[in-house]
């Protein structure tokens, strides 16, 4: 079994992991932004390739599968978190802002642990080549208040 994200990040074995190059791996860079209230234009938050994967798409699939949950054509898997050996390539805001322990300076000076209400994040990704770059568009969203519970 896999150790927790914690333990691996503070492994020395995980360093190993970002070494290997899994068969069959695609080389996809990976961008995450976000702009806020301050800003006049997105912050990077992270870059990082697919190839950083811990699990490879074919070991997620046999996962899925094994474990009682029929595939269907058209069916969508999310490959979770991606982060990459170094912090500029940590890929959420936990690892980021390691629990909030070392928050991430923005360039109009403001600190953040997390995110905040009103925030936008934009998730990127393409994979480029010897003459060709393909694209998969972006997903977009923004930080909404908490409901408030009804009791």
């Amino acid at each position: 079994r896999r150790p927790p994200r914690s333990t691996l990040m503070r492994s020395s074995a995980a360093s190993d992991v970002y070494k290997r190059q899994v068969r069959g791996a695609f080389d996809v860079q990976l961008e995450a932004t976000v702009n806020c209230e301050g800003l006049s234009e997105p912050f990077t938050l992270c870059k990082s390739n697919v190839k950083y994967m811990y699990w490879s798409i074919e070991q997620q699939l046999t996962h899925h599968s094994v474990s009682g949950c029929n595939m269907r054509p058209g069916d969508l898997l999310g490959t979770g978190t991606i982060s990459g050996p170094t912090p500029d390539s940590y890929g959420s805001m936990l690892e980021i802002a390691w629990k909030g322990t070392k928050p991430l300076k923005l360039p109009n000076g403001e600190e953040r642990k997390f995110f905040k209400d009103g925030d936008e994040v934009v998730l990127t990704g393409f994979c480029q080549g010897d003459g060709f770059k393909i694209g998969f568009g972006e997903c977009r969203g923004t930080i909404l208040p908490a409901k408030e519970s009804v009791v």
